[in-house]
């Protein structure tokens, strides 16, 4: 029998609002993770991007907040990146309005003084990242005493990207008694203390582990050369709707997509020192599939939440196996399948080999030139049987 979102105890309306939208059935997480919310538990997810997680904690502070005083918030969730920060919020916005909800995105790169007006009326739900809110705070604009819902999302990287100081200072301004959910891909080392410190007896619900994505994915390793590495990234992305492709470095990620350009391929480079509007605007574009590659750096694409990536292309190889899980992820989301690709140069085989044998891929990696055919449809190609020609 199929679980629906009317069994887990979510209202009739925002069930209708759900449905509009084409969301019926509730995924794993939220499955497990509403209930608990609805009845005021607290909750610690385990589960991975793209899971389903916002709906999990957005649709029980839709149902269960209050109507906040001016400057002084009801419920909070708390992410790592701008990025984030908006996607939760769009994608919550439409359920929050239908309830009167008043929501509002706080991050760092956005006009403060509007964000300010905004508290100032009123927010009964902030989707923040944790600077620009300490700031606010530490400006008395906005007050964290009235909350009664906190939720801490993806908190494996804010612990990753230093952010747990900021975090914790938030928390502990915090007063009475309040609901905490918690949702990371790992609950080990500091992510296990914040549980521990900040909430009380919570439910805890963990879904399938990234050793299950690692199989939903097709991963193919190719033997490249320097001045082909672009036209082979090119080669592949002609032949898929969406491409997300990692570079190590800033600098790099503006020469690829200038690059990619060139070769015909419409390509935009998001990372932390574009503008806020030009990382919106790619991003959105991307989305809408306006643009059909994104190149990245591993910070600016944690907590990007795009659905039906067709290939994620590792330019530069990751630095571990967990770079190479987070980049992965982008593609085999929510169940579906996805290619992962990654370009191999003479100097970096054996670190290479070393991360295969970490995610317990066992295949060749050959060699291959921007003109085979091969490129085309490198998920259907098997690379066993094949010869290693380095």
């Amino acid at each position: 029998m199929t679980i629906t979102f009317d069994a887990l105890g979510v209202s009739h309306d925002l069930v209708a609002a759900l449905a509009d939208g084409g969301i019926t059935v509730p995924f794993p997480i939220q499955a497990l993770a509403i209930p608990d919310a609805l009845a005021g538990r607290d909750v610690c997810g385990k589960a991975q991007t793209g899971s389903g997680k916002t709906l999990a904690f957005g649709l029980p502070i839709i149902e269960r907040v209050g109507r906040a005083e001016p400057r002084r918030p009801k419920a909070i969730a708390l992410v790592p990146t701008r990025e984030l920060a908006l996607q939760v919020h769009d994608e919550l916005a439409p359920l929050a309005h239908s309830r009167g909800v008043r929501m509002l995105a706080i991050y760092g790169g956005a006009n403060m003084e509007k964000q300010i007006k905004a508290l100032t009326k009123g927010v009964d739900f902030v989707v923040a990242t944790p600077g620009r809110m300490i700031d606010l705070i530490e400006r008395k604009e906005v007050s964290v005493a009235d909350l009664d819902i906190v939720v801490l999302d993806e908190a494996d990287r804010m612990a990753d990207m230093g952010f747990l100081p900021q975090v914790e200072w938030i928390l502990r301004q915090v007063d009475g008694t309040h609901q905490t959910l918690l949702f990371s891909a790992t609950l080990d080392g500091v992510v296990d203390t914040l549980i521990k410190r900040y909430q009380h007896d919570p439910a805890m619900h963990e879904i399938e582990s990234a050793s299950v994505t690692v199989e939903e994915m097709t991963h193919r390793f190719l033997y490249v050369h320097q001045m082909d590495k672009v036209k082979i990234v090119a080669s592949i992305a002609r032949h898929a709707n969406r491409t997300m492709v990692f570079v190590r470095t800033k600098r790099g990620a503006d020469r690829l997509a200038e690059q990619l350009d060139k070769e015909g391929v419409q390509a935009e480079a998001i990372h932390g020192d574009l503008r806020q509007v030009a990382r919106e605007r790619a991003l959105s574009e991307f989305s809408a599939g306006k643009l059909s590659v994104l190149v990245a750096t591993d910070v600016a694409a944690r907590g990007i939440h795009v659905d039906d990536v067709d290939n994620v292309i590792h330019f530069d190889p990751p630095e571990d196996s967990k770079a190479y899980l987070h980049r992965s992820g982008r593609t085999a989301r929510a169940g579906e399948t996805g290619l992962v690709v990654t370009l191999v140069l003479w100097d970096q085989e054996l670190e290479v080999k070393r991360l295969m044998k970490r995610i317990a891929v066992d295949q060749p990696i050959v060699e291959m030139f921007s003109n085979d055919k091969r490129l085309a449809d490198l998920t259907t190609w098997d690379p066993n049987a094949e010869a290693v020609t380095a």
